[in-house]
């Protein structure tokens, strides 16, 4: 019975609407009719302020290093190791972020909350660590030099799996970081198609011509 609350904790976690709340109780506004109408951070700066935003990234990357280091760190299923059960609880709480049950299953992109997980496994599984910068690092690259948050998104999602083959010794860290990058390219399709037919907005960055 533990088992199943937790991981129903660990869903209704990831469903919780953080852009959406906050735009509802400090703006008056629902997210979803504005900008893109994603209710993930990146919509969330563009639509309600960078304060705002700060606050939405900070509680969804918290919502998945919470599942995977917190939540997973009690009682477990004895037929799995620690690891793997930190594992399926993380990859339930970005489920949750992407499809959430309190709006209808239209959720955020899951890159916040997938941080918040690696964060989190990151705490027991130390090869994560040059996996982990690795990303970040491309994440950082690709935006600064295009100023597009999808596509340096999508991009750091690829790399993780392949960083994760050449860098950690675990199968079920490779499979996850396979499922992620998955979750993340489906979850931007239509930011890609956007890409494709050149009308992706980007950010204001002052080096960048427009």
């Amino acid at each position: 019975m533990m088992i199943i609350l937790l991981i129903i904790s660990s869903y209704l976690l990831g469903s919780i609407p953080t852009a959406y709340l906050l735009g509802v109780v400090l703006k008056g506004v629902d997210i979803r009719k504005l900008g893109s109408g994603n209710i993930g951070a990146t919509n969330a700066f563009r639509v309600l302020g960078k304060s705002i935003g700060i606050t939405v990234l900070f509680f969804d990357v918290f919502k998945g290093f919470f599942a995977s280091a917190v939540l997973a760190s009690g009682v477990y299923p004895l037929v799995i190791s620690r690891d793997v059960w930190r594992i399926i609880l993380g990859m339930i709480v970005i489920i949750g972020h992407i499809w959430p049950v309190f709006l209808s299953f239209k959720g955020g992109k899951g890159i916040a909350t997938t941080l918040g997980v690696l964060l989190g496994l990151m705490l027991s599984i130390s090869d994560l660590r040059l996996v982990l910068l690795i990303s970040v690092c491309v994440w950082t690259v690709i935006f600064l030099s295009t100023g597009f948050v999808s596509l340096a998104s999508i991009s750091s999602a690829i790399v993780l799996p392949v960083a994760t083959f050449f860098l950690v010794d675990s199968r079920e860290i490779f499979t996850f970081s396979l499922i992620v990058a998955f979750f993340a390219i489906i979850s931007h399709k239509s930011n890609i198609y956007r890409l494709l037919g050149k009308k992706e907005g980007r950010a204001k960055l002052p080096w960048l011509r427009r």
